[in-house]
Formats: structure tokens, C-alpha cells, sequence
């Protein structure tokens, strides 16, 4: 019996008639992952490199957001061609690859996701879920067709080099990361700071230029709505931990005795 893969989130980015929003999944948790999955959104990112996040658990969640409509991006750890491997193996069709400084390291990350002899991506379709055990008819001809890459621009070195790896072969988007980028400037902490905003809005510009998409994490609401203004295709505008913890902060504030021993309005 014959099985498809999944369309990208290239082919997502190419058809869709507005910016797509979507949300960070940092639990580790295939519970929170389809609960998210459901939500409406566009696209999940599941962390592995800020998150409790190993290869069984990002399969869990693979497996638990497969059905729901939304495109699902994981990133890695680092960009390193054995983590890559297994990532695709998996099942992992897009890809976030954190800090890509270079064209150098973008060729890179682009390579890990391609057979020899268009890249070092090593061969274990038989063993492996994303050709479903070799039941996807010609995966090893056509796997870079199921794969999307997306790089990420978070330091001063990426965005001087921004225009350069925009013009790489097999990167279909960038995403901007403003709190690394803000703590490579010297502004730790400081993602709202007008620099660092003007470093984000150029690589929008310099995407827009090359024609291919762009997208940033904004949390602000105001923030997010500047970035979609400047051009941002694609963005992220919450994370299931922080929702959590904001929500849990908000009861415990509506309903937690003070220690003041002042009683709460809902009392």
C-alpha cells in the first residue's frame, strides 16, 4: 500500500494569502502538542533546543499533531548534520535551524537534509518513519521535495550576512530571532529596542527583496502587528509554557489569599 507525506511548509508559505501565525510547543508533553494542534493555528514549533525535547518525545508529538491541520516546524539543538539526520528520519519535514550566522553554515544545514550526491544526508530509508518504512514510493529520488528549511537570523554576524544566505540553494525562509539577536548587540533583554527592531524590519526587507519569506518571533501584540506591517510572512505569537504559567499566575492572583491577609476581590 502506497503512503504521501505531508505537504511543507514551503508549499504552505507559497500558497497562503496571509501571514501565517503560530505558536511555540516547548512541553515536551503529545498531551499539550495536540491540544495545541487543535487550536486553529497555523503552525507549531516544536523546541528542542531551549526544551525538554529528545528524539522519543518530538516522535510522540509528531504522531499526536498527525491529522489535525496545522504545518508542525521542530528545531534543533544546533545545526549539526547527525542530529538532522535522525530529525528527518523521524519524520520531521521542517526544519528551524538556530543560529546560522554564515553561507557557509546555511549550506550546511541545507546539505544535512539531502542525499548524496546533492548533499551528506545518510541513507536509512528502510529503518526510517519518513518514508514510512519505504512505503512512500521513490522517497530516496524525492526527499528534498518533502523536506522544507527554514534558518534562523539571531545574531549582528546573520543579519550582516542576511542578503548572502537568503541566495542559498535549498534555504526557503528565514525567521528572525530578536532575543539573541538584542543580546548580540549588547542589548540583552532589550527586544523591543529600536535597533534591534531595525535589524529585524531589514531582514524582512532584504527577504521580501529576495523573494522568499520571512518571519519573526513577537510575543507583543503591537510588536507582532509592526512586523506583519514590514512584511513578516510567517510569525510566532505565544508558547504553550508561557501561556500555562501567565494563566496559573492570573488564578493564583484572582484567588490565592495575600500575604498581607488582605482578602482577594473574588472572596
Amino acid at each position: 500500500m502506497p503512503f504521501r507525506v505531508e505537504d511543507t511548509f514551503r508549499s504552505a508559505l507559497e500558497s497562503a494569502d496571509r501571514p501565517l501565525a503560530g505558536m511555540w510547543v516547548c512541553s515536551g508533553s503529545p498531551l499539550v502538542a495536540e491540544l495545541c494542534a487543535g487550536s486553529g493555528l497555523d503552525w507549531l514549533l516544536v523546541d528542542a533546543e531551549h526544551s525538554p525535547n529528545g528524539l522519543e518525545s518530538i516522535l510522540a508529538q509528531l504522531q499526536a499533531i498527525h491529522g489535525y491541520p496545522v504545518h508542525t516546524l521542530v528545531r534543533p539543538p544546533v545545526n549539526d548534520t547527525v542530529l538532522i539526520k535522525q530529525y528527518l528520519d523521524l519524520g520531521v519535514q521542517n526544519l528551524l535551524v538556530p543560529m546560522v550566522n554564515s553561507v557557509a553554515e546555511a549550506e550546511a544545514a541545507v546539505a544535512a537534509t539531502r542525499y548524496p550526491p546533492h548533499g551528506v544526508r545518510g541513507v536509512g530509508s528502510a529503518l526510517a518513519r519518513a518514508a514510512r518504512w519505504n512505503r512512500v514510493p521513490d522517497y530516496l529520488t524525492r526527499a528534498s521535495e518533502t523536506v522544507s528549511v527554514t534558518v534562523q537570523i539571531e545574531s549582528t554576524a546573520a543579519v550582516e550576512a542576511v542578503e548572502d544566505i537568503l541566495k542559498v540553494d535549498g534555504v526557503d525562509a528565514i525567521f528572525v530571532g530578536p532575543s539573541d539577536l538584542a543580546a548580540s548587540m549588547g542589548l540583552l533583554g532589550q527586544q523591543e529596542h529600536p535597533e534591534v527592531r531595525a535589524a529585524v524590519e531589514h531582514c524582512l526587507t532584504a527577504a521580501k527583496a529576495a523573494g522568499k519569506p520571512a518571519g519573526v518571533n513577537a510575543f507583543a501584540p503591537a510588536t507582532a502587528r509592526a512586523y506583519l506591517d514590514a512584511g513578516a510572512a510567517f510569525i510566532l505569537i505565544g508558547a504553550d509554557v508561557a501561556l500555562l504559567a501567565r494563566g496559573s499566575e492570573a488564578l493564583a492572583a484572582e484567588y490565592v489569599l495575600p500575604s498581607d491577609g488582605e482578602t482577594p476581590a473574588s472572596y
